[in-house]
């Protein structure tokens, strides 16, 4: 089946090398391009495209107030289109947590260089859109940036431990479900860690976010790191995977520029077994939503090694890829929609 693109971007000469890129791909096909938001509104009611890449500032509505428009009005898979900038970065993430599938980075040098760099990454991103289940948002107004929300009570613990460790994985679709996730975690929370599947250039820019959104203190993580309490890890954009060493009783995080694992560095999979190794029966793990595999593996090693191991369901997903695959491997000891995952996480440890 061809995929119908719609490449939105005020820049004709954006428009121009993005549509060269994906003219190359023999299952996509680039319907139309627009310069603003509203010759876009226009196409997509008409055409009915299956993605849209959009670029955030543009002249009259920016990127993020269409963006929120087409959530609500007529929901369609979004490619954020974004600069390297800080500001660029967190606008990028403020439209994953509005509903955008994805991210590509713009390059910061010569802007033809797309044509060599790109290396099939913005065909891989729209494949994976189209492939993507959208949530209503319909009955769900978005909160001003710098919203505090209030951390729910954690759940009585009877027969369960406080966990010493909780690992996170996601993907496609995965800020925006991090936020919820992380949103009802309280102030001192267990020291969580996460792998996050995005462009690097943009980790941080995820981190400053749910920092802002949440009650933990979250950030990004740091060779030889100790990991404590109250306190949650993302892994940075270096291209070197996030690995838990120490015990259970004192983590710290190390980095290692090693090969990829399931297609990725940082790889899930690769965190999940470390923290199997390190934490064992004290930890939890938690796949979230996500194009492949990665972490279905690892998330096996943890619930062999006696972890707490929880994927969320299909109707919760965006894309029901990684957790699909843990489920697959008999991996996941629980799966949960989204919105219960964090009171499963936080009961503890069985």
């Amino acid at each position: 089946m061809t995929i119908r693109v719609l490449i939105v971007d005020d820049s004709p000469t954006m428009r121009a090398l993005l549509s060269e890129l994906l003219r190359r791909e023999a299952d996509i096909n680039v319907i139309a391009t627009a310069a603003d938001a509203a010759e876009a509104r226009t196409i997509i009611r008409e055409q009915n495209p299956d993605v849209v890449t959009l670029d955030i500032e543009m002249p009259g509505m920016n990127g993020l107030e269409f963006l929120d428009k087409v959530m609500r009005l007529r929901p369609t898979p979004v490619i954020i289109v974004s600069g390297l900038t800080r500001a660029g970065a967190d606008a990028t993430v403020r439209a994953l947590q509005i509903g955008a599938v994805d991210c590509y980075a713009k390059p910061d040098g010569k802007i033809g260089s797309l044509l060599t760099s790109d290396d099939g990454r913005l065909a891989t991103l729209i494949r994976n859109a189209a492939s993507a289940r959208l949530r209503d948002r319909s009955a769900r107004p978005i909160a001003p940036p710098n919203s505090p929300t209030p951390a729910p009570p954690v759940p009585t613990r009877t027969a369960h431990q406080r966990p010493a460790l909780i690992a996170i994985g996601a993907s496609t679709g995965g800020v925006e479900a991090l936020h919820e996730v992380l949103q009802n975690f309280p102030a001192d929370c267990p020291p969580t860690v996460i792998v996050q599947h995005i462009n690097g250039h943009f980790a941080e820019a995820v981190a400053r976010r749910l920092d802002q959104r949440c009650a933990p203190t979250i950030t990004t993580a740091e060779p030889d790191q100790p990991l404590k309490p109250g306190h949650v890890y993302l892994a940075p954009g270096n291209d070197r995977h996030l690995q838990i060493r120490g015990s259970a009783t004192s983590p710290w995080a190390r980095m290692r520029a090693d090969d990829k694992v399931s297609g990725h560095r940082p790889s899930v999979d690769v965190l999940f077994r470390t923290v199997a190794e390190t934490v064992g029966n004290k930890a939890i793990g938690i796949l979230l939503t996500g194009m492949g595999s990665d972490g279905a593996q690892g998330l096996l090693t943890m619930a062999r090694a006696g972890a707490t191991t929880i994927a969320q369901d299909e109707a919760t997903c965006t894309v029901f890829g990684m957790p699909k695959a843990a489920i697959a491997l008999g991996a996941a000891g629980l799966v949960a929609p989204l919105h219960r995952i964090a009171d499963h996480a936080l009961a503890g440890v069985i």
